[in-house]
Parts: structure tokens; sequence; C-alpha cells
């Protein structure tokens, strides 16, 4: 089957509700709610960014709000959906 076969009209969009309720899962296991201690290595220009930023927030929690709200905002199937509605679409200008 080609791209411009499929027939994407029925799929349904992915709406904030939809992920409020979602689970996040690993290795098709449930991730704990919560919070891990880690060690990682971060450029000292990241560190400093997010220390100006964060002011007497506290700088690791905004690196924590800003990583989280990445991957909400780019949830996988979200991205897939649009690169295949986007290479349709091309397909079909290069088609017509």
């Amino acid at each position: 089957m080609k791209e411009k076969d499929i027939d994407l009209s029925e799929v349904p969009e992915v709406t904030a509700e939809l992920l409020a309720g979602a689970r996040v899962r690993s290795d098709l296991r449930d991730v704990p709610e919560g919070k891990t201690r880690v060690t990682i290595y971060l450029d000292n220009t990241v560190v400093h960014f997010f220390k100006m930023k964060a002011g007497s927030r506290g700088y690791q929690t905004l690196i924590n709000e800003t990583l989280a709200r990445f991957i909400r905002e780019r949830d996988l199937e979200d991205m897939i959906r649009r690169v295949v509605r986007e290479e349709l679409s091309d397909s079909k200008r290069e088609s017509a």
C-alpha cells in the first residue's frame, strides 16, 4: 500500500482529555507516579539558563516541569500522525 492510499479521515485527534486519562508505560509495565533521584551532567549554559529563569522556585523543579511539558506536547502518537499527514499532503502536491 502506498502512502497516498492511506485514509486518515477516521483517525481521531488526541485531545487533552484523552491524555489526562493516559497511563505511562514502559516495557508493557506501568511507570509508577512519583519522583526518582538521578544524577546527570548538564552543560553549564543549560544550568545557568534554568537558574536564571527559576528565580526562587528552584531550577531543578523548572527543568523537571520543562521536560514533562515537552513529553506531553510531543506525544509520539501525535507526532506520527502529523508526519504522516505532511507526507501525504506533500505526495498529493507532487502528483498534481
